[in-house]
């Protein structure tokens, strides 16, 4: 499979499933802007695809910067095909010891991180009227789960804002793909306490993922048994639910 992109930015490109997507579409010819915080990870990761990979150090806790650093980008190299907003991060906090500083750092990065990087690059690609947007939300956007409040709901907002942009942008000729990934080795899950049902293998996500959009696919939740109990969790009744969602942690 070819991906039909000729550069491409993904956030959160110095480790895990970020990684792994820039040298899957590396690999597919992309020239992919590696965009994450820590330098010594990205030239680690130029280094497997010197030709392909162009590093470029960004923290989209900062949204204003994020957002007019991508925008800046798309208008030095010839313009953007391909956007993942993929940096994320999580954070386990039960009620005895939360903390407002812990939870705005979860939303900075995968709300307003993230939408200010797909911002940055959609009037270029309206202009064009070409162009693909692309979310990684999580399967943890339609549940609700004890100790990660921040975390779920930072994901359903991404869900949602991504599904009403793609209202707006079709039109235009601009693809919206929302991605809702379940467990995949990385540094964030390495962090969780409690069982990974279905763990992929970060390059085994990579593919799928890459696939997907290069398919553009409108939403795409993997892998299926996960997306299936997900699913199933939202048609029970919310007592039902609530019961069984105190047993996770």
């Amino acid at each position: 499979m070819t991906a039909p992109f000729r550069r491409a930015l993904i956030t959160g490109a110095s480790s895990g499933l970020g990684r792994a997507l820039a040298l899957w579409f590396a690999r597919q010819g992309v020239v992919v802007y590696a965009a994450a915080r820590r330098a010594e990870q990205l030239a680690s990761l130029k280094a497997e695809a010197p030709e392909h990979i162009i590093p470029m150090v960004l923290d989209v806790s900062d949204a204003d910067a994020a957002h007019d650093a991508v925008r800046a980008l798309d208008e030095s190299c010839g313009g953007l095909d391909l956007v993942i907003a993929n940096a994320g991060i999580g954070d386990q906090m039960s009620a005895e010891k939360i903390e407002w500083s812990r939870v705005r750092k979860v939303l900075d990065v995968n709300v307003m991180g993230a939408t200010a990087t797909l911002c940055g690059a959609l009037p270029g690609m309206v202009a064009r009227k070409r162009g693909h947007l692309v979310g990684i939300s999580s399967l943890a956007a339609s549940v609700s789960l004890p100790q990660t409040a921040a975390y779920n709901s930072s994901k359903s907002f991404l869900t949602a804002w991504l599904e009403s942009l793609r209202l707006d942008v079709e039109q235009h000729g601009v693809a919206v793909t929302v991605i809702h990934p379940g467990f995949v080795k990385s540094e964030l899950t390495a962090k969780n306490t409690f069982q990974m049902p279905f763990l992929l293998e970060t390059d085994d996500a990579a593919q799928r993922v890459g696939r997907a959009i290069t398919r553009q696919t409108r939403f795409f939740a993997f892998p299926w048994p996960m997306a299936f109990v997900v699913w199933l969790a939202g048609a029970l009744p919310r007592p039902i639910l609530r019961f069984f969602a105190r047993r996770t942690l």
